[in-house]
């Protein structure tokens, strides 16, 4: 009895003590939130939205102090971002709205976002949380679940995270358990994303193989689902590629089996060929996504959602008028549409110039037709091409020279034949069967689909001009329509 009222008196007192250290410990593991910025602090773009819009899926990171990086988002800047959406007429999207768009192909909304977080930073909690709620916006967080608590005040807790679970305007998926690293991938000492590629093992002087990649890859998988799901959340339907890293080869194939075992899709900013979401983007098992950094602006931002909008062949027109319409290499950065209709200026060091024509927009595309003229053709070291299906599966080239013109594409090559001339008037014909050439109004040559590959045959188009001479004298398209 003694014994009993002893422990008894030590419960009693440490009572106190308990309920302090707990709540101490929560107040630490559930931070305060910051107020949402002022309303109006910043001025609203207007930018013309399209009527109607599949989802494009926009890419944070963490919101705060912007000296933080360039994917750190300043609240004020996200405050700006959301009230610029709801203005001009865009819905953010669940995760379960998302996939089912991924798996039907009909949007809930005319116009709508889907609105994702990479890594689970702390301020989505303290401040992205507010802001969402100000709008009623929704958003999914993408955790590398182990570190989840760690690295305190980077990384969110799981208490916030329940929060923000409790609150309705999140969903958690995965990026990783502990894959979001780079490390050693060849002798040479190369680095690279540790979940994109297998590794070198320095102590036995090799790479792993493929079997031990998957396993890896898998384990980890495996590990952030069940992190997730062991804390009350649903299974995750999506998965976010670190540092949105590319594979290739043997371990892209091995990746991407292994992803499509366990989620709808898997998300990227640099997807292997334009993908914008939807069903054919969830077979391929890549969905392409739309950076957005510290120095994205509200006017950027909707002009960036409304140019990855579909374009119909028909509404393209004339694209050589329409300067933005074009993208370049990143080794050609500023390099303008003048360096394909021959007005210049022309990027140094390059006897090659390419460029694609809304690659997102017209990435659907299946059936047109091209008209257009090209001069300059002065020899054999000068030429121009015009790409169809490109960025698809199965992308078809026409090069055209001073005197020859000639059709590749799925290991296949046709050519003909011209009267050798500087110039030349070009029409390329596709079909979801086949591509037909014909050059100054006579046929030169056709390509037909085989049919196991018909569905891979979408996509838009783009030129390039070539002076492999290095004489300064480019060809030229002078005149390009779409149909």
């Amino acid at each position: 009895m003694r014994g009993a009222l002893g422990l008894l008196s030590v419960a009693v007192v440490a009572l106190p003590f308990t309920l302090v250290w707990r709540y101490d410990a929560l107040h630490r593991a559930v931070a305060a939130q910051a107020p949402a910025p002022a309303a109006g602090a910043d001025r609203v773009p207007r930018v013309a939205a399209p009527a109607a819009a599949p989802p494009v899926v926009l890419a944070y990171h963490d919101v705060g102090d912007e000296r933080h990086g360039r994917f750190t988002v300043s609240p004020r800047r996200l405050d700006t971002h959301l009230r610029a959406l709801r203005e001009a007429g865009y819905r953010t999207l669940s995760t379960r709205e998302f996939t089912a768009y991924l798996r039907t192909g009909r949007a809930p909304a005319p116009r709508s976002v889907y609105l994702t977080f990479d890594d689970g930073a702390h301020g989505l909690w303290v401040h992205a949380d507010p802001i969402l709620r100000r709008y009623g916006m929704r958003a999914a967080a993408f955790l590398i679940t182990g570190r989840v608590g760690t690295h305190r005040p980077y990384y969110l807790t799981w208490p916030e995270i329940g929060r923000m679970a409790e609150s309705g305007r999140w969903d958690f998926q995965t990026h990783t358990d502990d894959g979001h690293d780079r490390a050693p991938v060849d002798a040479a000492g190369h680095r690279a994303s540790v979940f994109g590629h297998r590794l070198w093992l320095a102590a036995e002087e090799r790479r792993e193989t493929v079997r031990e990649y998957r396993r890896r890859i898998a384990a980890d998988l495996d590990r952030s689902v069940r992190a997730v799901t062991a804390h009350g959340l649903p299974r995750p339907e999506l998965f976010a590629h670190p540092f949105s890293e590319a594979a290739d080869g043997t371990d892209a194939r091995v990746l991407d089996a292994v992803l499509r075992e366990r989620f709808t899709a898997a998300l990227t900013n640099s997807a292997r060929r334009p993908l914008p979401p939807g069903p054919r983007a969830a077979a391929a098992g890549q969905v392409q996504r739309t950076a957005v950094t510290r120095d994205t602006t509200a006017a950027a931002l909707l002009r960036s959602i409304a140019r990855q909008a579909p374009v119909a062949p028909g509404a393209a027109g004339r694209p050589l008028e329409r300067a933005g319409d074009w993208e370049f290499p990143d080794d050609m950065a500023g390099t303008g549409v003048g360096a394909l209709t021959g007005k210049g200026p022309y990027p140094p060091g390059h006897r090659y110039i390419w460029a694609g024509h809304r690659p997102v927009a017209t990435a659907d595309w299946t059936s047109y037709r091209l008209r257009a003229t090209v001069s300059g053709l002065r020899g054999p070291g000068t030429g121009a091409g015009i790409t169809v299906r490109a960025g698809s599966g199965h992308p078809v080239k026409l090069t055209v020279g001073r005197g020859t013109a000639r059709l590749a594409g799925q290991g296949r090559v046709r050519s003909c034949r011209l009267d050798p001339a500087a110039g030349h008037g070009l029409a390329v014909t596709v079909t979801p069967a086949q591509v037909r050439v014909s050059v100054d109004g006579r046929p030169c040559a056709l390509l037909r689909a085989h049919r196991r590959d018909e569905a891979e045959g979408a996509g838009g188009f783009a030129l390039d001009v070539r002076d492999d001479d290095r004489s300064g004298h480019w060809p030229a398209f002078t005149s390009l329509t779409v149909e």
